[in-house]
């Protein structure tokens, strides 16, 4: 089966299939007649299981381990495990300072930042952030989209002008002429809005932070 298809059964992007793919965690074989990839059922449960232990925020460093025999499944699992209590902990130690914060009565002009500093320095330090992914996905979504209108600007204008003669101009091109030529300026603006639903669908699965968990 096709990678369309793949995308569909399993709930992965394109962009995260062929990463795995790169990694070394999926080899499909090629389609003797047209050379494109073509995927079997194995295929599509070594990526349903990548997926689950990617949900397990099991980095791909570690699946790659598990594959090649490295690591066990109970080892690689009862990292995890400690992982998630340093996690518990580090919330725990979050909790208590915002009820420090509150039991002291501080204000929002007079709360003692360097009291509270060290601690928090040493927690970002450990790689703990209690930072909101979401609003970094809605920048790069924002981003997508200006670009995307920017580059669409140029193109929708010309149509723009060239309509604005064809039905102002008693004279004008032939409607033919016409059509073919709104539709060659209309195909780029498909297309880039097409690659911006995809870049959408990307960006909301993680794809761009993808490399900094790996």
């Amino acid at each position: 089966m096709q990678i369309h298809e793949v995308e569909t059964k399993v709930g992965l992007t394109k962009k995260s299939i062929r990463y795995y793919e790169e990694e070394g965690l999926l080899k499909p074989k090629r389609n003797t007649f047209n050379d494109y990839r073509d995927y079997t059922e194995e295929d599509i449960n070594t990526l349903k299981l990548i997926k689950f232990l990617r949900n397990l925020n099991v980095s791909v460093n570690e699946i790659k381990k598990l594959k090649n025999n490295e690591l066990s499944l109970e080892e690689c699992l009862k990292e995890r495990i400690d992982k998630i209590n340093n996690e518990e902990h580090n919330l725990e130690k979050i909790k208590n300072m915002c009820l420090e914060i509150i039991m002291s009565k501080d204000s929002f002009e007079n709360i003692d930042i360097t009291k509270y500093s060290l601690a928090m320095n040493i927690l970002n330090k450990e790689g703990f952030t209690m930072k909101d992914v979401s609003k970094k996905h809605m920048h790069k979504i924002l981003g997508a989209i200006l670009s995307s209108i920017s580059f669409s600007a140029i193109f929708i204008f010309l149509i723009s002008i060239i309509s604005y003669f064809y039905f102002t101009e008693n004279e004008g091109m032939p409607f033919l002429v016409y059509l073919f030529i709104i539709i060659i300026l209309g195909f780029p603006v498909l297309s880039i809005i097409i690659n911006l639903f995809k870049r959408i669908k990307e960006i909301k699965g993680g794809e761009e932070d993808e490399a900094s968990k790996y």
